[in-house]
């Protein structure tokens, strides 16, 4: 049978791959804050990432692009809740595959654990959304580009959570995220390039059409891309966190030689008192020294902070 995977010509793949774009970058704007803290900090702004990767990142260039596929003379469906389950799986296997790298002890066995658990979860993610597709048709995969969609899905993972241990300034964040996008729609388009469609008896159609699904993906996508601009927006870079950090070490280790009458006078009252900075408020960065006594130091996030 004939398909189209272009029906509105460049529109879906050219917006598809800005949507990809703009989610990797946002999603390497968290992870960079993520690497300068530890524990819950470290925690809260992974989960960040997650979503904006797998749900702006990866999912909406996945249906965006979906949109674009037509079979002439025929009318195609959208299961609701196998569309919503692949949108999760995604952002799920992306969380798995940074919580490993984040909180792992550093090398290349975290980085490629979690890249092979990441590819293999977006291929599932990609084969579940086109099996929420409802067509009277029959659906088959060719082997060679199926296998070859999953490797490249594997590759991309992989890149992404190395680039998330190594980019840093806007520029590389941009650039990493220009290659991100054409391995995601590159993982994409293959997937759809391996499926093949054969007449076939005509089946109970249910599921909502494309043009429904337009109004709630435009409020959703648009929503949840205000909210990680206006939180990574507000939030203090990795550099500024790491020169506070260093800034507060300077302070616990000076101020005490500097005045030592007062030390001496805040060692006799009832009940010790802390030098100002000395307690750990949960989820900031640490100083360096804080941070390798926390056994976070193998990570590939544990990096000495820069200053200036």
């Amino acid at each position: 049978m004939v398909v189209h995977n272009f029906s509105y010509g460049l529109l879906n793949p050219v917006l598809g791959y800005a949507m990809s774009c703009l989610g990797a970058f946002l999603g390497l704007r968290c992870v960079t804050r993520a690497r300068a803290y530890t524990g819950f900090g470290r925690a809260r702004w992974l989960i960040l990432a997650s979503v904006a990767l797998g749900a702006t990142g990866i999912w909406t260039m996945h249906f965006i692009a979906m949109l674009g596929y037509t079979i002439p003379g025929q009318q195609i469906t959208y299961n609701v809740p196998l569309t919503i389950a692949s949108m999760l799986i995604a952002i799920a296997v992306v969380g798995v595959g940074l919580f490993i790298v984040g909180f792992g002890k550093g090398g290349w066995l975290p980085l490629l654990t979690g890249g092979v658990i990441v590819g293999i979860g977006v291929a599932t993610m990609h084969y579940l959304g086109m099996a929420a597709m409802s067509m009277p048709v029959s659906v088959h995969y060719d082997a060679g580009l199926f296998i070859m969609s999953v490797v490249i899905a594997i590759v991309a993972g992989t890149a992404a959570l190395w680039a998330g241990t190594r980019v840093r300034g806007i520029g590389a964040t941009i650039g990493a995220s220009l290659i991100m996008g054409v391995a995601v729609s590159g993982m994409h388009y293959t997937g759809m390039a391996a499926m093949r469609v054969t007449p076939g008896p005509m089946t109970a159609m249910s599921g909502s059409t494309a043009s429904s699904f337009l109004v709630p993906l435009l409020l959703g996508v648009s929503l949840v891309t205000f909210v990680l601009t206006l939180t990574i927006s507000l939030s203090p870079t990795e550099d500024e966190i790491n020169q506070d950090a260093v800034l507060q070490n300077r302070i616990d280790t000076q101020f005490p030689a500097a005045f030592p009458a007062a030390q001496s006078t805040a060692a006799q009252s009832p009940g010790p008192a802390q030098s100002p900075g000395t307690a750990q408020r949960p989820g900031t960065a640490q100083s360096p020294g804080t941070a390798r006594r926390s056994g976070a130091s193998g990570s590939l996030f544990s990096k000495p902070p820069r200053v200036g």
